[in-house]
Formats: C-alpha cells, structure tokens, sequence
C-alpha cells in the first residue's frame, strides 16, 4: 500500500494531482484545500496518501498531512460518507477546525461542505464527537463547558453568559472558551453579569 508520494507536480485537474515520481506518473485525489497549498507545475511536493483498492480500480487519496489524513479516515467510518463528501468536509474545515467544530457540536460548519445536509452534519458530530476533542483547537474545559449548556447540566449564570455572547455576535466555541475562562477567575459563585464582563475581556485580548 501506499503510503506517502514525493515527486513533481506534473499537472492539475478539478480535483486531482499528478505527481511525478521517478518518472511515473500518479494521479492522486484532493480536497480542494489540499489542491491551494501545492505548489506550481515542476515544483516539488509531498502528499501523505490513503490507497483505497477495489476489484475494478486502485485510488489514491492526498493529503497535506497525515492528521488530514486520519480525519479522512474518521469521516469515512461514518455511515453514508464516502470519499467525495469526506474530502468535501475538508475542503471547508482545516483538521484543527473541524475537530472543534465536533466538540462544540457545530453541525453548521460541517453542514458547510457541498453535499453535505443538516442529517448527515448531525451524524458526523454525534458520532466522531468522543474522538474529536484529542484533535481539537479548543482546550477541554471549554468542551466540557459547552457540553454541559447544551445538555442543560451548566449552572444557570454559566448557561446565561454563554448565550449573553452568542447574541452578541460571538461563536458559541469563542463563548464557550471566555466563559470557561471567566468561570476559572471568578469562581463558582461567580453572577451572569461577572461571567460576561469577564468573558468580554478573555474576548478582547
């Protein structure tokens, strides 16, 4: 199996590469993110490559990284994904990113990428959800944060000052993380109006 490929760029299509090496030519699939960071025509590159074999057909896969690659493998686990909607989800969502967006629950950012609905964005976090936070940008205790307001476990100023910054335009994992700052300086009888001036500030910086 193939593992990794180093070689020239010899040519580009929608969404593929071939790359040159040795002489002979490879044509490797690409999320459209991964297509953006290669380089120029005769330029070198490297690809971490998933080698998919069928009875009709040999595939390859490339990836700019081998987290890349493993959250393509992840995707892949979830039923009704195949290859073109996983490389999809990451044409839209850096690894780091999409892991986040699991672990906060964030069915709209994966919901994102073409052909992806509403269900199947669904599906993707509630069933990668115990594997993202290892990945994610996010430090725990704003996934746990997050995970408690939604399953309604929060103490209620916590729960308050969560929503308080997402209407005011903040993203629930940019609220989840100011408010679990806040929460750790203020303590835990810390009020709804503490928590978001603090939030605010965590915000600021």
């Amino acid at each position: 199996m193939i593992g990794k490929l180093k070689g020239l760029v010899d040519s580009f299509g929608e969404d593929w590469v071939i790359l040159d090496v040795g002489g002979v030519g490879y044509q490797v699939h690409c999320s459209t993110r991964t297509l953006q960071t290669l380089p120029a025509v005769g330029e070198a590159a490297v690809l971490a490559i998933e080698t998919y074999v069928r009875e009709d057909m040999i595939r390859l896969y490339g990836f700019a990284s081998d987290v890349e690659r493993e959250w393509f493998r992840l995707l892949m686990t979830v039923q009704g994904i195949g290859a073109k909607v996983a490389l999809a989800i990451l044409g839209v969502l850096k690894p780091g990113d999409l892991a986040t967006a699991i672990a906060m629950g964030d069915k709209a950012q994966v919901a994102r990428a073409q052909g992806v609905g509403p269900k199947v964005a669904a599906r993707v976090v509630a069933e990668l959800k115990d594997k993202a936070p290892a990945y994610a940008s996010v430090e725990p205790g704003a996934i746990a944060l997050n995970d408690a307001v939604a399953e309604k476990r929060a103490p209620q100023p916590v729960a308050d000052a969560v929503s308080a910054l997402v209407n005011l335009g903040y993203a629930q994992v940019q609220a989840a993380s100011a408010v679990a700052a806040a929460s750790r300086s203020a303590g835990e009888d810390a009020t709804t109006q503490q928590l978001i001036r603090l939030g605010l500030k965590e915000l600021a910086r």
